[in-house]
């Protein structure tokens, strides 16, 4: 398992083909770094494919959800990052919103999100996939790829550096 205390600037000083996202995340959680392997969902203002990804085992990776940027609601909220803690994720990126920052920011689980809505997901419209490449923030997000985020941005190589692949 990778370090989580490389720094951002470090691995795009040794690895110029880094993807590194737009400066568009605000931070949550009680880490302000974080790395894992990437595992991907797809949604649009339904969570409920984040509850079920969240209550499964993380095994430290970091889960990167492409909710269109909707910022309508929000997609993660402090129950979730609690399951998200307690089921071993290292983190959580989401394109789209969060809401109970306080209650995120007490759990030891990193996160960026757009911004927070205190409005809750739809509920029921059963939307959304897993698995999928995503693109936003300037970065395609690949699962089996690997993210490393602090507070200097959020980068993204094909392997963990020092992976032999």
């Amino acid at each position: 398992m990778t370090p989580t205390h490389l720094a951002t600037t470090d691995v795009c000083d040794a690895h110029p083909e880094a993807q590194v996202c737009d400066p568009v995340f605000r931070s949550f959680g009680g880490r302000p770094g974080f790395s894992g392997t990437i595992a991907t969902l797809k949604v649009f203002e339904d969570n409920a494919l984040v509850r079920e990804a969240v209550q499964r085992p993380g095994e430290g990776r970091v889960l990167v959800v492409d909710g269109g940027g909707s910022l309508r609601c929000a997609l993660l909220g402090g129950n979730l990052a609690v399951a998200a803690a307690e089921n071993g994720w290292a983190g959580v990126v989401v394109n789209g919103a969060v809401r109970d920052a306080d209650e995120i920011d007490a759990q030891p689980i990193g996160v960026r999100a757009l911004a927070t809505h205190p409005r809750r997901s739809v509920r029921g419209l059963h939307s959304g996939q897993a698995g999928l490449p995503v693109l936003f923030a300037g970065v395609a997000f690949r699962e089996g790829e690997w993210l490393c985020a602090d507070r200097d941005g959020v980068v993204v190589l094909p392997a963990a550096p020092g992976d032999d692949g």
